[in-house]
């Protein structure tokens, strides 16, 4: 039964934890699908106006959107034009503005005026839109982009950036922190659909990143949420010396990457951001740095000083789940000695199982990020190997691979010797 009919003939909403699952608050992170999206270079469909105009034309509370709320229609056997044509059959219970699949976003509803869709406080608020439930790997990942593009446009639109549980929001999130629904969409169907295709989790976190991507690409440029450093390749400009552009260019690690802080220091000091860019200034140890002399650290994010002011930085955390974040200079920081070496020669990937690529050796100074996974290419793919690394902390071998012109890192297992 779909989801408007639960509304509109018998009433009943989705129960909160009926999926089982709740969003975890934590910082935003390069999400395998996203990766995986990222590498398949998707177009964006053109927002279909399909205005209908039966529907209510009622104001916002503030006369403009706040933000955008996410649905799916917890329907498995249906289309996006069969979606259409029963919501406009039931819309005195409920309605949206917009729905989306693979290779649609199709706006049916003025979003200069308010929808049914999540509650009487969210709908005063927030456009709405729906997800189509659709049953392949590359169509979910479609749809998550075309979704993803689609928030960043009506943000865009209205002179909004992507914020968590500010600007952007699921159904979910409306009936935990709103109220006046109890819906947990679309935790179900990301979760199973992630989970069957992908073999991981979809959040509204990994989501939120992802209308990040698109929200740059439509500003022409990368943007910053919390930190500078949330963004792979943002760039902090210092102008007080106006001859000189000094630069960091950032780098954001996904893996939970870790490293020892050094027992060499007496005196080091840490600060919120990178030391000399604009509103940086020193946040704690000074001298009681002796205290954590050591100690190991999660690292996920490297920023590099260019112009006139080298130098390499690193943001860390104390415990794997810790919000409060800390940038010290890279000399504090001891990383597993990894041992580079020429090679050269021809393998294959190994997809029984779907090992990760990186684009640096993971936990490796650089910081890595997973940007493909060997199920992602037909078996026997053959790639051209060019350089090797040897990790002396576990004793592991990687190496450098070339393939479809790109370069990725890849642990040998992930690699068939008898090319």
């Amino acid at each position: 039964m779909k989801k408007w009919q639960r509304w509109a003939v018998r009433g009943i909403a989705i129960t909160a934890g009926c999926f089982g699952l709740f969003w975890s608050n934590t910082s935003a992170s390069a999400n395998s699908i996203n990766t995986y999206i990222a590498n398949q270079n998707y177009a964006t469909p053109k927002i279909t106006s399909s205005i209908w105009s039966t529907f209510p034309k009622n104001s916002y509370r503030y006369n403009k959107p706040e933000g955008v709320v996410v649905h799916e229609t917890a329907n498995p056997n249906s289309t996006i034009y069969n979606e259409i044509a029963y919501m406009k059959n039931n819309y005195s219970a409920a309605f949206v503005h917009t729905f989306v699949d693979a290779s649609h976003i199709i706006n049916i509803a003025n979003t200069k005026y308010l929808s049914w869709g999540a509650g009487p406080v969210a709908n005063a608020r927030y456009v709405q839109f729906e997800q189509v439930e659709v049953h392949s790997k590359a169509a979910f990942a479609s749809e998550l982009n075309n979704a993803a593009y689609y928030t960043a446009y009506i943000l865009k639109q209205n002179g909004l950036t992507p914020k968590r549980y500010t600007t952007v929001l699921s159904h979910h999130d409306v009936s935990n922190r709103l109220g006046g629904t109890n819906h947990t969409d679309p935790d179900g169907y990301w979760k199973s659909n992630a989970s069957t295709y992908f073999g991981t989790t979809y959040t509204m976190t990994d989501f939120v990143s992802l209308v990040n991507t698109q929200y740059a690409k439509l500003s022409g440029s990368s943007t910053s949420t919390d930190d500078p450093a949330d963004n792979n390749t943002d760039t902090s400009t210092d102008h007080t010396t106006p001859t000189t552009k000094k630069t960091v260019t950032y780098n954001h690690g996904s893996n939970n990457e870790t490293a020892t802080l050094a027992n060499n220091y007496t005196n080091w000091t840490v600060y919120n951001h990178v030391k000399g860019t604009s509103g940086a200034y020193k946040i704690g140890w000074g001298r009681l740095s002796a205290d954590h002399k050591g100690a190991k650290v999660y690292v996920d994010s490297r920023g590099v000083k260019k112009g006139g002011w080298s130098g390499t930085w690193y943001r860390i955390r104390f415990s794997k789940n810790a919000t409060t974040k800390y940038w010290v200079y890279s000399k504090v920081l001891n990383f597993p000695k990894v041992t580079y070496s020429d090679a050269s020669g021809t393998m294959t990937l190994n997809n029984s199982q779907n090992y990760a690529m990186y684009n640096h050796v993971l936990n490796s100074t650089y910081l890595s990020k997973p940007t493909a996974h060997t199920q992602d290419f037909s078996t026997g793919t053959k790639v051209t190997v060019n350089k090797q690394g040897n990790k002396a902390s576990d004793g592991s071998t990687w190496y450098r691979i070339v393939l479809n012109n790109k370069a990725y890192w890849i642990k040998a297992a992930g690699l068939n010797t008898n090319a």
